[in-house]
């Protein structure tokens, strides 16, 4: 336990549990340091020390003085005591003591050469799960030298009475002398990229989703809302890039201030893939570590990621059946950006070119700004809906929009330009579009219009891609009919090291427990449902990344199209023989005889057939109680998959991720050829429907199970016409899904 009587403690000694101390901010600068994630080196100047400062100055009854029966709803009466106080704060002398400590600590941070810091502040009220106050206090970059550092922390106190704090405050019923402000001292990243990143998807509260957002310089612009950044969507089940949205950067702040961004740079992609995973990641075990979803500031310096602050997430809603959006084609829209908060609202435009006109506004109204930042907090309350030029979906526009419960629409562009006061126009913030005029009821879909549906049965088997362990009693207990798609590289990922390590050092047997363990407590979920285990379909990059992997894998030029699947399974029959081992005991020992077996990448039925045998030897045989399956993601097993067929299998599932990439012959994670990228391609939909006859005709069952029937309710419904035996989807889609397939099956009848 730490000294609670000094005013300055290092990262080292506080936690969590210190917020009355540390302040939000500084509390979990603590605990992710000493948890070991990548967070820079600091100290925190408690909020003791500023509680003593007040005292020592006389200052507490300045405070009394100026906030006593003060009409916060009269901007000039709040912005006129606001400014009294401030004042007051900024000419009061700092006691020699507090400053003595200070001056220490910064010094032993620095070493024998000063060093440039980030003084922030951190509300001992702050980030708590019921209030935001992140944003509505003072924090400066680039400082250097314990005098400017004391000097900042003044001016830090000084801001936890700006008129939007004192605002914030009384209207959530805060005592201002029960918030105290600590101030975190933190060395700088020199960031080269940097943004936020959200351990949920912040617009959908898809919790198997992570967000990333991206630039280019400090990050202090993306939180402001000055840049519109790279967004980046990562699933938590494979972390895999789902989707990016790249924006053009034209300038970037650093430590010399605002620089022009290389034209060849300012249209680029501005994190790499490799780093995209492994910032995910990272943001997946922060939120795993505070068991609560988490807003994450980071940055990159040399490659190296940095964390630099965590707090829960104040935005989260439950899914609401009520949400509307404007229906596509209804009228053409004026406007397009990024939709940061769902629902739909329509008013008269309202447009404040500063902070200095928020008295402008009047309730009902849409608030149009370049941008807002804390300041336009008691405007954005009277708005029925919001509309700014810049800023991403973690802009402070955004997500003070999803804390309030309106529309709003970010990185318009134009909208200061092309809108004007007084027009009335209507806002989706769900698709990011404003309409000329007022909405009329015809014009309003719900967003959720199939979610009612949820709870009914379907002759459409509705199955789950699922690959977490942990996650599988929680799904479980959803309205599924099974596991569509059981990965087994998250089983692989767990245990960290390459299976052929395993075999070299005889440890086979360890491998082998581990993984039946994973199977044991996914089949037990959902047991007597199906679970389709698609065998391991890790690429030659994705294995050598396992410890010992460098050993055994080779540097392939196209991973995507190299070695794996079951060509893999057939030249190292070792390491497949292992997972099958871990089948056989799942199903034999532990009884759960609904786990079957699914191979990835089938190129060749010569392959298959070979494959077969092994299994075959391995005791592991087709039946009525076990299924071989194959994925139906390379084109050859679409074009003759009759041939494929009568080799022997019960069923298959189409992938449609890898089968769009290899018949369009484009890679989805190259920005150059990305756009190209779409399921519902002529030619990929004459592969699937082909699948799908073909099983038809046959009388085996067929399911899909990539990202398309998560994305796409109009290929669900295709599919289910043409007879398809089950669509697999993300655990978030299922709700969704179980709706469409039903009113899909319903309009069969109603036609026959």
């Amino acid at each position: 336990m730490f000294n609670r009587t000094k005013y300055c403690l290092n990262f080292s000694e506080i936690g969590k549990k210190d917020i009355p101390v540390a302040g939000g901010k500084g509390a979990n600068l603590g605990e992710m340091y000493n948890a070991g994630f990548p967070v820079p080196p600091g100290f925190v100047i408690s909020s003791k020390a500023y509680f003593d400062f007040i005292d020592k100055t006389s200052l507490r009854e300045k405070i009394k003085t100026e906030t006593r029966a003060l009409d916060i709803s009269n901007s000039l009466n709040l912005e006129r005591a606001a400014t009294n106080i401030r004042t007051a704060m900024l000419a009061a002398k700092m006691p020699v003591d507090i400053e003595n400590q200070i001056k220490d600590f910064y010094i032993k941070l620095s070493g024998n050469k000063d060093r440039f810091v980030a003084v922030r502040s951190s509300a001992t009220a702050e980030d708590l799960p019921d209030a935001s106050f992140a944003g509505q206090q003072e924090s400066y970059l680039n400082v250097l030298g314990w005098r400017d550092v004391v000097t900042k922390v003044q001016h830090c106190w000084a801001s936890l009475f700006s008129a939007r704090a004192i605002f914030y405050r009384q209207e959530k019923g805060y005592d201002h002398f029960k918030v105290g402000i600590a101030v975190p001292i933190q060395a700088m990243v020199e960031s080269e990229v940097s943004g936020i990143m959200f351990s949920v998807n912040p617009i959908t509260n898809n919790k198997s989703q992570i967000s990333i957002e991206a630039g280019y310089g400090l990050g202090q612009t993306i939180v402001s809302g000055e840049v519109t950044p790279d967004q980046y969507l990562i699933s938590k089940f494979d972390f895999k890039i789902v989707e990016k949205n790249l924006s053009k950067q034209t300038w970037k702040l650093t430590r010399r201030g605002k620089v022009p961004v290389l034209k060849i740079n300012a249209q680029k992609q501005k994190l790499p893939d490799d780093l995209i995973i492994k910032l995910a990641k990272i943001g997946q075990m922060i939120e795993d570590h505070y068991k609560f979803p988490q807003d994450m500031e980071w940055g990159m310096e040399a490659d190296r990621l940095y964390i630099v602050q965590s707090r829960p997430i104040t935005t989260l809603t439950s899914s609401n059946e009520e949400e509307f959006s404007i229906k596509q084609g209804s009228s053409p829209a004026l406007l397009e950006g990024l939709g940061a908060s769902p629902g739909a609202a329509s008013g008269k435009v309202r447009i404040l070119k500063s902070v200095k006109e928020i008295g402008k506004i009047r309730v009902g109204e849409v608030l149009v700004a370049q941008m807002t930042n804390p300041d336009f907090v008691p405007a954005m309350k009277k708005a029925c809906a919001i509309v700014t030029d810049q800023g991403g979906r973690t802009s402070h526009a955004a997500i003070v929009s999803r804390e309030l419960g309106i529309p709003c629409v970010v990185g318009t562009s134009l909208a200061t330009k092309i809108l004007k006061n007084g027009e009335i126009i209507s806002v989706d913030g769900t698709l990011g579009l404003i309409y000329e005029g007022s909405l009329e009821g015809q014009k309003l879909e719900r967003i959720n219009e199939f979610v009612k549906y949820k709870d009914v049965k379907t002759a459409t088997k509705l199955y789950v891609n699922l690959g977490e362990p942990n996650l599988a009693q929680d799904i479980a207990a959803k309205n599924v009919d099974g596991v569509g798609l059981f990965r087994a590289e998250f089983l692989m990922a767990q245990i960290g090291t390459h299976p052929k390590v395993f075999v070299k050092e005889k440890k086979q047997l360890e491998f082998i427990q581990k993984m039946a363990g994973g199977m044991e407590e996914i089949a037990g979920a959902f047991y007597p449902r199906p679970v389709i285990y698609r065998a391991s379909d890790f690429r030659t990059n994705e294995f050598r990344n396992l410890r010992g992997g460098i050993d055994f894998e080779s540097l392939e030029a196209n991973p995507m199209i190299g070695f794996r699947g079951v060509s893999r399974y057939v030249e190292q029959k070792d390491v497949f023989a292992m997972e099958l081992e871990a089948l056989k005991i799942v199903r034999n020992k532990k009884g759960f005889k609904n786990l079957h077996l699914m191979l990835p990448f089938v190129r060749t039925v010569e392959e298959l057939v070979d494959c077969k045998r092994i299994i075959s030897d391995s005791d592991l045989r087709r039946g009525p109680n076990f299924h071989l399956w194959i994925m139906v993601e390379v084109p050859s097993t679409a074009i003759i998959l009759d041939k494929f067929i009568e080799a022997g299998i019960d069923g298959v599932s189409i992938g449609s991720n890898d089968l769009t990439q290899l018949i369009l012959g484009l890679d989805r994670d190259n920005e150059r050829v990305s756009h190209l990228y779409d399921e519902r391609n002529e030619a990929v939909m004459w592969a699937i429907e082909r699948v799908v006859s073909i099983c038809q005709k046959h009388k085996i069952t067929s399911s899909i199970c990539g990202q398309a029937p998560s994305d796409y309710p109009k290929m669900v419904k295709r599919l289910v016409e043409l007879g398809v035996t089950s669509v697999s989807v993300s655990p978030d889609a299922l709700d969704r899904t179980r709706g469409i397939i039903y009113k899909a099956e319903e309009e069969l009848v109603s036609h026959s």
